[in-house]
């Protein structure tokens, strides 16, 4: 069975986060989107909001599965059967960060493989601070997030 890891913070998942996810369940018999835990960042969604979010937009993807983790993200894959991590990239600057972390998690596990998904053209501008920026000014979103993403967001900063 070839199981997968999509990590992230995803606040909020965006569409070209969707993207991703639906391109690579397609590809791999199991994938988990792994949310990290990462107490650095002052999210807008806890880890909880995030989890249930994300499992409402992939509701029709049987084999997509979504928790938080915390730790070495090798860790976290091997921890459930993975040996892929897979990583959206927008732009050549995505590449040179997430090169860098794919040689590292190699060389903590040489049993892992990074692969790299470009992201679709309409999404190539899109982030997750760009989203929260956006609503926060009152902006429109709905081309930016799944609709119960949008709903959210707007119960948390108004609008």
């Amino acid at each position: 069975m070839k199981i997968a890891v999509i990590p992230g913070s995803f606040d909020p998942v965006t569409n070209g986060h969707l993207d991703i996810i639906r391109r690579t369940a397609s590809l791999f018999d199991k994938v988990w989107v792994g949310i990290l835990k990462n107490n650095a960042k002052r999210p807008l969604f806890t880890v909880d909001e995030r989890i249930s979010l994300i499992r409402q937009v992939t509701d029709e993807l049987p084999n997509v599965e979504v928790e938080g983790f915390e730790g070495l993200l090798v860790d976290y894959a091997r921890s459930k059967g993975a040996r892929f991590i897979v990583k959206g990239l927008r732009a050549v600057s995505d590449f040179e960060y997430e090169f860098q972390m794919a040689l590292t998690n190699k060389s903590l596990n040489p049993d892992i493989e990074t692969f790299f998904i470009t992201t679709n053209c309409a999404y190539s501008y899109l982030s997750s601070s760009i989203v929260k920026e956006v609503a926060s000014y009152g902006g429109s979103i709905s081309d930016f997030v799944p609709k119960e993403v949008e709903k959210a967001i707007i119960a948390k900063i108004g609008g």
